[in-house]
């Protein structure tokens, strides 16, 4: 084959190829311009849409999702400026390149930066209210299922708690303290501008969340009212932005396992435990030596519990022109809990429009839909193996779940000495089932018209739809169960309208004013049905047949309204820039309160002074911001529910004669004339930046007061009445919050900063009605049945409350201080033994990079809290029902040779008092998340359809410090929105350690 021609013509072109090759070089020296690429990257990688210009001309773009821009024409000696929000921008000279590749430094002088309140936005700068913000980045450092968890340790001043470790279940967070009695002391939730109830939290998966405002002064919380005392989370989801449509995918899967296990007694050490028990008692060992030596030792904790994977996938798709921006995401969280049998998924859909309808007009529209499914178990509490964690602890080590022919055995009849209560967890496990599914729907609409230059009318409607339903079925294979049912539905809708004006302008470049004006409107309506049968023939229909139980249950069904009617103003002021003042007040009016005392007012003001914008300031260079504030205002908490003034009455059933017949009377509480619940807060503040805010610093004191508390109040018989709703009292908190930022390190290749954050808070009682203590915190453990925590004046909220042990008598039973030296031990002995509130809690979190490899470390902790270990009882001191112990107990009881042991005596009959022998220091260190990932240099690969790659593995709760001999001191058996009985263990869900891995994708 002749190849003369093909190399002929290949060798013309490459020389028509470098001629015009030359040319175009000639051309471009001779007009002295060229065409420059610019590659634009960050730490993290190509950094899209930042601008390109060449400084002083009109010419220049935005890069593309590689972070390269083109520019034809460039001169050749002009500088390029580089450019985009929340970095450094730089000048470079192109000095003849044709390819420039640029590394932006993140701009830690974020005073600019905008900053979400209540009804708008502020410049960070401008901010005189504490408020703290926390990104999306930190938001999704960790795997988790609610902001509130994602929250921990990572904004000073607020402390979570999650009450278990079970998937699902309710984390609490307190704000600068707990403040409230009755009422619910969780914060008020704001979702892109919708206040939504405690459980609506669930529905939104983090991953599409922006940001998160923690609003914690006065200042800051007054224009909610009524419902801020507790402080305000304000959750603004991610909305699309102009340019190239964007497509991010992340997807991790992970293990969870028990974090520890607790080291029980073997076969062995157990029989003879119960052995020296019974002979101590007067009766005779039950073990003999040969049944002792070959008994083999079954791990129920090992039954029980398991290695769980979790799994949790985010797709979002964003785009959009000039006029119109969208977002659309879809989010799978799933995670199988360490118990087996147990989990908690849950499916989530965002979409977020908005669009410009010419300068005058814009419209935004959002949705967040869910659907969470919970599969849960009889979990925690009990005694004796009577609950399935309690039963991985207490069931002896030397039995099975199963006999020889595979059938699971009556746990309780295998010795004389087991509890009634004491069942296989194969019941709970296999032949318990409790599922609740539920649908919730948030959806917002806004109208923003602007008349005028300076003139903002914000007309916004939004309703949220929470609907569910848990069908609970114990199966005919239940240990003497005869098969039983119930189902449970109910309903929750919340209709908003908000229409706000606001007026912003600036006169003679000194004097900014900006005037909010508005009125608000929402009512929320719950109903609820519920029906229950038991005596099944079968299986098959479980709950979808309740008409087929032998014993029908009595249907329950329930309804309420609430309406709150709101007006609200506020006014912004800064003089050159210097002096800053902010007013606000707001008039709520809500249906649950008393005649005449409907509405409350709630005002508020704050000052700031930007002390580096003066003039004897001027030549310190390395102070950037200086700025000191206070604040002064009023928040409310309205603490009762639907009706609780009115006289209401309750159905009943009575047989007169040979009839039935269906009654109504007055309850058992008196209706009351009731206030609002109203805080009164002071806060002082000092924020500093060095070094161009290299370094931030921010220290806040505060002072809050509740007064009029609302709680149950005993009334006398005659009064036909139990009880009444009454303002009992004051609550104070007071505390210190410091935070700190430091960029450490900043270079092309290399950087590390550190963030942390410390709050101390401290609570106390002011005043009680008629100085009476409230009781609360109720266990009841067999050995002793007793109130744990009390409000009493001059005490911490829900400080710990019982006996002081002194030692043991001559038969080796614990006895008491008889503090008032009156011969007895009761009531009048008992004191303040704990502190549930911890002296100070913390986060600190350290973040380097290093040519695409990140690693992350976040600690957090608390110290100063004391716990009472309850659920240990079983497995320390009390043998009545034959469980496991400690092999902490083994050589450490009371003997008549060893009277100063820990535990008193062994003996299966006992009666003890709550006292400071169960309470325990709750302090801990935690390493919460270790990360390391990288991020792949796409842009080298020359893959014009990817724009990021990044690859992490992490680690969770590896590594936790502490004294606290449960399971983990991160527990709140007794926890919730409104209980004051903080820091129970009473065999709580124990936290899983876990290790994830995953991806994170832009294209």
């Amino acid at each position: 084959m002749n190849n003369k021609p093909l190399i002929k013509t290949l060798g013309l072109l490459l020389v028509l190829l470098i001629g015009c090759s030359f040319g175009m070089n000639l051309s471009a020296q001779g007009s002295q311009t060229r065409a420059v690429t610019v590659i634009v990257k960050d730490a993290m990688g190509p950094l899209a849409g930042a601008n390109v210009a060449v400084k002083g001309t009109s010419i220049g773009a935005n890069t593309d999702a590689r972070g390269v821009v083109s520019l034809p024409n460039v001169p050749t000696n002009s500088l390029l400026e580089i450019s985009f929000v929340g970095y450094k921008t730089q000048d470079v000279p192109v000095a003849g390149k044709n390819t420039i590749e640029i590394f932006l430094e993140e701009d830690t002088n974020l005073l600019d930066e905008l900053v979400v309140i209540g009804y708008g936005t502020v410049k960070k700068s401008d901010l005189t209210g504490s408020v703290s913000s926390v990104a999306n980045k930190e938001l999704n450092a960790v795997p988790q299922l609610t902001v509130q968890s994602a929250l921990q340790g990572r904004s000073a001043g607020v402390m979570v708690r999650q009450n278990s470790g079970a998937p699902g279940d309710n984390i609490s967070i307190r704000i600068r303290g707990a403040n409230s009695i009755r009422g619910n002391n969780e914060p008020l939730y704001v979702i892109d501008g919708f206040p939504s109830n405690y459980s609506s939290i669930n529905t939104i998966d983090n991953a599409d969340i922006e940001s998160i405002e923690v609003l914690k002064d006065a200042s800051a919380i007054a224009i909610y009212g009524s419902r801020a005392a507790n402080g305000v989370v304000m959750i603004t989801t991610k909305k699309g932005k102009e340019g190239r449509t964007k497509i991010d995918f992340s997807s991790s899967y992970g293990f969870q396992n028990l974090r520890k296990k607790l080291d029980l007694m073997n076969s062995q050490e157990y029989a003879r435990l119960y052995n020296e028990a019974l002979v101590n008692d007067g009766q005779k060992a039950y073990f003999s030596e040969a049944e002792i030596a070959g008994f083999k030792t079954f791990d129920w904790q090992d039954f029980v519990f398991r290695t769980a994977p979790i799994m949790v996938d985010n797709l979002t798709v964003s785009g959009g022109s000039k006029n119109t921006q969208f977002s659309i995401s879809g989010n799978l969280y799933d995670q199988q809990g360490i118990v087996k049998n147990n989990s908690y998924k849950r499916y989530s859909v965002g979409t977020k429009i908005s669009h410009n309808l010419g300068e005058w007009f814009t419209i935004n529209f959002s949705t967040q839909l869910s659907r969470n499914i919970n599969d849960s178990k009889n979990y925690g509490g009990a005694r004796y193996g009577a609950s399935l964690i309690n039963s991985a602890l207490c069931l002896p080590p030397t039995l099975t779940p199963y006999d020889e022919d595979g059938n699971f055995k009556e746990i309780a009849a295998a010795y004389p000495f087991l509890s009634e209560g004491m069942i296989s967890p194969v019941n709970r496990l296999y032949y318990f089932s409790n599922v609740s599914k539920a649908n919730n729907v948030l959806a917002n609409t806004s109208l923003i018209f602007r008349p005028f230059k300076d003139v903002t009318i914000t007309i916004h409607g939004g309703v949220q739809n929470q609907d569910y339903r848990t069908d609970s079925y114990t199966s005919l294979k239940y240990f003497n169960s005869q098969g039983s049912a119930s189902v449970s539905t109910g309903q929750s809708i919340s209709v908003l309208n908000e229409d706000t004006i606001n007026y912003t302008h600036t006169f003679g470049n000194k004097h900014y004013v900006s005037v909010l004006g508005g009125f608000t409107y929402q009512d929320n309506v719950s109903t609820g049905l519920s029906g229950s049968g038991t005596g099944f023939l079968s299986d098959i229909t479980q709950t979808g047949n309740l008409s087929g139980a032998s014993i029908p249950g009595v249907p329950s069904s329930s309804y309420s309204k609430t309406a709150l009617l709101s007006y609200l103003g506020r006014l912004n002021y800064i003089f050159d820039n210097k002096y800053l003042l902010t007013a606000s007040i707001r008039a709520d009016g809500a249906s649950q309160y008393s005649p005449g005392e409907k509405w409350g007012y709630f005002p508020s003001v704050a000052a700031a002074w930007r002390i580096n914008k003066e003039g004897f300031m001027k030549d310190v260079d390395q102070i950037s911001d200086l700025k000191l504030r206070t604040s002064y205002g009023l928040a409310g908490s309205q603490a009762i529910g639907a009706y609780s003034t009115l006289a209401n009455l309750s159905s009943g059933k009575t047989v007169f004669g040979s009839s039935r017949y269906t009654t109504f009377a007055p309850g058992s509480s008196m209706p009351a004339n009731l206030k609002w619940e109203i805080t009164e807060q002071y806060d002082l503040g000092l924020d500093v930046g060095l070094f161009n805010d290299r370094y931030s610093f921010t220290i806040d004191f505060y002072r809050k007061m509740t007064r009029d508390l609302l709680n149950s109040v005993q009334l006398p018989r005659s009064t036909g009445y139990s009880t009444t709703l009454r303002n009992v009292g004051k609550i104070e908190n007071k505390g210190l919050e410091l935070s700190a930022d430091a960029n450490v390190i900043s270079g092309q290749k290399f950087n590390w900063n550190l963030n942390g954050n410390i709050s101390f808070n401290k609570s106390k009682v002011i005043s009680l009605y008629d100085g009476q203590d409230i009781l609360g915190g109720s266990e009841d453990m067999l050995i002793f049945s007793d109130n744990c925590n009390i409000l009493r004046e001059g005490e911490a909220v829900g400080a710990f409350y019982g006996y002081l042990k002194d030692g043991y008598n001559e038969k080796g039973d614990e006895i008491y201080k008889d503090l008032n030296n009156d011969g007895l031990i009761n009531e009048n002995d008992k004191v303040i033994i704990g502190d549930p509130n911890p002296d100070f809690i913390f986060g600190l979190n350290s973040y380097m990079s290093f040519a695409g490899f990140e690693l992350t470390m976040f600690f957090q902790g608390s110290y100063g809290n004391d716990l009472a270990c309850i659920g240990l009882i079983d497995n320390t001191i009390d043998m009545a029902g034959g469980t496991n112990f400690l092999k902490d107990v083994l050589g450490n009881y009371w003997t008549p040779q060893n009277t100063d042991a820990k535990y008193p005596r062994l003996t299966r009959s006992r009666s003890m008092k709550f006292s400071d022998r169960f309470i325990e220091d709750g302090s801990y260190l935690r390493l919460k998340n270790i990360e390391l990932a990288y991020n792949l240099p796409v842009n080298t690969l020359n893959i014009n359809w990817l724009r990021s790659l990044r690859i992490y593995a992490s680690a969770q709760n590896y590594l936790t410090l502490t004294k606290y001999s449960g399971w983990d001191p991160e527990v709140n058996s007794s926890g919730g929105t409104s209980s004051f009985a903080q820091g129970h263990d009473h065999y709580s869900y124990p936290t899983a350690k876990s290790i994830t891995f995953g991806i994170n994708v832009g294209f």
